[in-house]
């Protein structure tokens, strides 16, 4: 996020230095400010950058240095990022590890959740590999959402290279939770175990 998050845990990230009541609180307050700052997005332009789930995230999060660092647009239909692979996330020689790929399709599926209005987790994803995804070659990648039951969300996404080759495709389910998914001792969703 872009600086709405100045909260901080008491005693940084050193947990021993506070109780877990303060902790609960601060974390209660951080969770607060990022789902209301991530429900704004709802109503983004489309062909505006959307910004990252957070500062840490490895999948978009400017401020962690083994990210992806993914931009992520808003489309007519969903949402898109052009990304290219780094040495960071090489596989065998010259070519991005599948994890790093399918980090990328579930992280674009977390961007989905801003077309979609809910707060939700990955319950599974199965990403087929067309190609293998070359480092330092952009990539194109696509996702929506394709059907939404209650809590359950089903998405789909597409990559495709710079020659307009499918690379490869993923699906996912994710569904949605509440607060206690996040942030211990405050409600959840009832059913859902996240």
């Amino acid at each position: 996020m872009t600086g709405e998050m100045d909260v901080q845990r008491p005693g940084g990230n050193d947990p021993t230095l506070s109780s877990d009541a303060e902790i609960r609180r601060a974390d209660a307050v951080l969770f607060a400010q990022w789902t209301s700052h991530l429900a704004a997005q709802e109503a983004a332009a489309i062909g505006q950058t959307l910004p990252p789930h957070s500062q840490e995230c490895v999948g978009c999060g400017p401020a962690n240095p083994a990210g992806l660092g993914l931009q992520v647009v808003r489309t007519a239909d969903g949402v898109e990022a052009v990304h290219s692979f780094s040495d960071a996330h090489v596989g065998a020689p010259g070519i991005a590890h599948g994890g790093a790929v399918a980090l990328a399709f579930d992280d674009l599926f977390g961007f989905t959740l801003y077309t979609v209005g809910a707060l939700a987790v990955t319950r599974s994803i199965t990403v087929e590999y067309r190609a293998p995804f070359r480092l330092h070659r952009p990539y194109t990648f696509r996702a929506q959402l394709r059907e939404q039951d209650g809590r359950r969300l089903l998405l789909d996404a597409e990559a495709w290279d710079d020659a307009g080759r499918s690379a490869g495709s993923a699906t996912a389910t994710f569904v949605v939770v509440g607060a206690g998914h996040f942030v211990p001792g405050t409600k959840s969703t009832p059913g859902v175990e996240g």
